[in-house]
This record gives structure tokens, C-alpha cells and sequence, in this order.
């Protein structure tokens, strides 16, 4: 899955379109010939490795994989397995390419190349060896024509979701935001001109777990994809040869994460939806709302319970969008939302508070100070970013999906 720089895998930021070769350019390695064409080698390969190389029928295969995040991490690790792996030889050789990262600690990917000893290149520096397939994961950046070229078995893609469902840079996150309860990993060949359109090589399903994170959602898919592309490389050619087309029925896409999606919308989203927001990112940007003309972050969010909402000091409130209460026996905010409430046990207010030590500083000193105001004035809003916030919040939600 290659796309936008922007989004993860399990959100997704950090992908890129990809520009690959006409068609007509991939079918002779089917016959064990090197496919011929016109375009430019890429820096670190030379046209004499290109012309030299031999296509490989059978295992073991040569790889070059290029990835970055948490989730293309584990297709690495199972790559390496697989090179390590002595009885059944099925890697000969892995390399890995990924880019450079604001992080000290690198990105995930070159954490473990390093770690694992792999010869580890940084975009857009890619060595010079001889490879028989690319394997992409995570990436995001722009790979030319004549780099697809280089591979006789072309790409093979690592796509967390069951395709044509959420093709785009986010397919977990929109997986987690929409409520679904059935997704997958599928392994594509990688196509030229259009995202996630390529040919289906292997495609499975899993059940999403009932309020799970998309990071919690992320670890199921990565062990689960990287399961599926050794299955797919155990037999590359007939894999290759049996890919079926994409339906033309269903379809969805599931786009980069702006900053401004953190923000809650009280009078448009309703408790359901919050709840499904701050499951989808609450573990890479908190959800951000205005107190009083402060940012606030909402840190744990929770659903509310009948008990809860049959406390008749609850039922008893004059309520609009974004109203605050605090509920003494569960020890939460409550906030309201388009239809009805949802319970916040934490939030970020100058430090960590948690629902108690917020009513204690803010929320009762205000019902003190506005002794004859209404509860439904006591109430957060929604905060509307300006342009210049929400490029350097997008540029840490970046490093956060990836880190």
C-alpha cells in the first residue's frame, strides 16, 4: 500500500503513490526472461546488474523490502525468520530501504534492521545488490518506473484491510472510526497509475474486537499479514499467476488524518461516534476540546452505562451540546454530545488531571463564581484549529504513527 506521505499503516499516514511500469512490461519473467524496457535505472542500480540478472524459478528469492512503521516491522521480522531459517530455504538474501525520521530513536523498521544486523539503506539510497521481489509495507515515498523494473517478480504489497474495502493511506483507523466488526490483510500486487487497484494474490479475515484500539487493531493484522506474505512468497509464481481481480462492488477509501479530526464536534458527532473517534486515534493524538478558551485534550473516554444514565441528578439536567457535569459515584465527567452522553475519566488541562481533580480546580470553583448560571452553560466547545496548528499538529501525528 503505497501512498501520500501522511498516515500508517494502521492509520495510516506514511505512504506514497507509486509510479510504476506499463503493463506490457511484466509478463515475460513468467517465461524465466528478464522483462526488457526503455526506462532509466534508478540511482544504486546499474543497467549491467539489470542486464546480468538471472529470474529465479523457485526459492530461495533475493528481497528488498522498503517500510517504516510498527506494522511493517513485523513483515520484516518475519522476512528475517524466514532468511534464518535453515531447513527451509525460502530467503537467500534481505535487505531493507526506509527513510530518515525526526525521531533519535529511527523509525521502527531501522530500529530492527540494525538490531537483527540487515543491511539497512536510507531513501533515497538503495544499495546496489540483485533482487527477485520487492516487498512494500509502510512506506511513503515515491518510487520511480525503473525501480519497480529492477524486481523480475515485480511488488508485493501488504494492505490492512480486505480490499476493495478502505483503499487510502488510513485503512485501520477508518476500520475503527466506521464500527466495523470484519476486516483482514490483504497481499496485492502492486499496479501502475491508481492506489489498491492491483490484483488480489491472498486476502483473509479477521473479527475486529469489541472497543479495541486501532494500535491494538494494528498488532492483530501485522502478525497476520506478515503470516500471509511468507504463504504468498512459499509460492511466488503460482501466487502470481492466480491473483484475481478486485470487485468492482464495494469499494471505500479511507483518507489521511488531518489534525483537525481530533477535534470534537459536540453538537454534529453523537457519543457513539466520539467513542469510536477516540478509539480510532486517542492513542496517537488525543482528542482536543475548548474549556473556557483553553485547550483541553480528553485522554480516557468511556461508554456511559444505564445506571448512570438513570440518575435522576443526571436525567435532571438542562442540556445542550458540549454541557459538563461530574458525577460523584463513578468518578467521571460527563459530557454531552448530539444524543446523549459520554463518560471522560481523564483529560490534559496545563497537566494530567483525572475527572475528580478537575471538577475540584475548575468545574466547582466555576459553579461558584456563576452561582445563578444554568448547568448547560458549564460546557466544553468545539475547537476549530487555525491553518498554521494544524500543519504542525499533522506533522506529529506523522511521527507518532510511526514512531
Amino acid at each position: 500500500m503505497l501512498r501520500p506521505l501522511g498516515t500508517h499503516a494502521h492509520g495510516g499516514p506514511l505512504r506514497a503513490e507509486v509510479m510504476l511500469l506499463p503493463r506490457r512490461c511484466w509478463g515475460p519473467w513468467l517465461a524465466g526472461r528478464r522483462p526488457r524496457c526503455s526506462c532509466q535505472s534508478p540511482a544504486g542500480f546499474s543497467g549491467k546488474d539489470r542486464r546480468s540478472s538471472r529470474v529465479r524459478e523457485k526459492p530461495p528469492w533475493r528481497v528488498l523490502f522498503f517500510g517504516t512503521d510498527h506494522f511493517a516491522r513485523e513483515a520484516l521480522r518475519a522476512l528475517h525468520a524466514a532468511r534464518d531459517n535453515k531447513e527451509e530455504k525460502l530467503i537467500e538474501k534481505l535487505e531493507v530501504v526506509t527513510v530518515p525520521s525526526i525521531s533519535p530513536k529511527g523509525l521502527p523498521v531501522k530500529q530492527y534492521a540494525i538490531q537483527s544486523q540487515l543491511p539497512v539503506y536510507e531513501w533515497p539510497d538503495m544499495g546496489s545488490g540483485e533482487y527477485d521481489v520487492g516487498v512494500v509495507a509502510s512506506f511513503g515515498r515515491l518510487l520511480s518506473e525503473a525501480l519497480i523494473l529492477k524486481f523480475p517478480y515485480g511488488i508485493l504489497n501488504v494492505h490492512p484491510s480486505c480490499l476493495p474495502r478502505w483503499r487510502g493511506p488510513a485503512p485501520i483507523i477508518h476500520t475503527v472510526l466506521h464500527g466495523d466488526t470484519v476486516t483482514g490483510v490483504t497481499i496485492m500486487q502492486v499496479r501502475p497509475k491508481r492506489f489498491d487497484v492491483g490484483p488480489i494474490l491472498k486476502q483473509e479475515t479477521v473479527a475486529v474486537p469489541p472497543k479495541s484500539t486501532s494500535k491494538e487493531l494494528e498488532a492483530v493484522l501485522s502478525k497476520l499479514g506478515a503470516n500471509m506474505l511468507i504463504s504468498v512468497l512459499k509460492n511466488l509464481p503460482e501466487s502470481l499467476n492466480n491473483g484475481r481481480p478486485q470487485p468492482a462492488e464495494g469499494v471505500t477509501y479511507a483518507p489521511k488524518v488531518s489534525a483537525g479530526t481530533s477535534c470534537v464536534k459536540w453538537e454534529e458527532q453523537t457519543s457513539e461516534q466520539v467513542l469510536r473517534l477516540h478509539l480510532a486515534i486517542g492513542d496517537i493524538v488525543p482528542l482536543q476540546t475548548l474549556w473556557m478558551e483553553n485547550t483541553v485534550k480528553l485522554l480516557d473516554l468511556v461508554e456511559v452505562n444505564n445506571s448512570i444514565l438513570a440518575d435522576p441528578k443526571v436525567m435532571g439536567q438542562t442540556v445542550t451540546p458540549g454541557s459538563v457535569v461530574y458525577h460523584r459515584p463513578s468518578q467521571m465527567l460527563l459530557v454531552h454530545c448530539k444524543d446523549g452522553w459520554i463518560g471522560v475519566r481523564s483529560i490534559m488541562h496545563k497537566k494530567t488531571l483525572t475527572a475528580t481533580d478537575f471538577y475540584n480546580g475548575y468545574l466547582h470553583a466555576w459553579y461558584q463564581k456563576n452561582s445563578h448560571a444554568y448547568p448547560s452553560q458549564c460546557k466544553f466547545q468545539t475547537l476549530r484549529l487555525p491553518t498554521k496548528t494544524q500543519q504542525k499538529t499533522k506533522l506529529l501525528l506523522c511521527s507518532a504513527l510511526s514512531s
